[in-house]
């Protein structure tokens, strides 16, 4: 008999501890409109877009003459810079991004020089995060880059893409290496891919 209750108090005990475990996991989200198809590839808004395996970390090899292209930095100037050992769950957290964000004007005066811009109007460019600090990006100089708003897609898009993947990482549905991934590889073409459901 009390061989039987040992049994019973330790299952019993088992069973309130996995229903205390579960109640830990995120809650449930709707179905996401990016799928992960292999650590190379994932699918957003049934569109195939393939995230090639580079490191987002990277170390600017040149500090003049740097040119955008096709609403892009110039990958030998601003190839992208993550705070190392950042955590999704710091990420996710409320008022992460404002509490990490520290670029001074001098820093933003140093982008538009490598840039060769000596002159702009209020708007036409903003000094952006390649990665975004709310996907991990660092403040680090080879991780900014002068954003022009036109031609579209511009920074007010890339903003998009930078909400919807966050949104899609605090969900669960991709992995911080795939959203950071796909935002410095080529952010323009989430943007695309996306921009008709937005």
């Amino acid at each position: 008999m009390k061989k039987i209750g040992l049994i019973l108090t330790i299952f019993l005990t088992l069973f309130i501890l996995g229903a205390y475990i579960r109640s830990l996991r995120q809650p449930d989200y709707p179905k996401s409109t990016i799928s992960v198809i292999t650590p190379s590839t994932v699918i957003v808004n049934d569109t195939i877009v393939p995230t090639i395996q580079v490191s987002v970390l990277g170390k600017s090899t040149k500090n003049s003459g740097c040119v955008i292209k096709n609403s892009l930095p110039d990958k030998e100037c601003s190839p992208g810079a993550i705070f190392e050992g950042i955590t999704k769950e710091q990420i996710c957290t409320k008022g992460y991004s404002s509490s990490v964000r520290n670029v001074p004007q001098s820093v933003k005066n140093e982008v538009y020089k490598e840039y060769g811009i000596t002159h702009h109007y209020p708007e036409e460019y903003e000094i952006d995060h390649l990665i975004s600090l709310e996907l991990g990006g660092s403040n680090n100089i080879s991780n900014l880059w002068p954003e022009p708003a036109d031609p579209i897609p511009g920074f007010h898009e890339k903003d998009l893409v930078e909400n919807y993947l966050h949104d899609n990482l605090c969900k669960g549905n991709i992995t911080l290496i795939q959203a950071q991934q796909m935002i410095a590889d080529d952010w323009v073409i989430v943007y695309h891919t996306i921009a008709p459901k937005q």
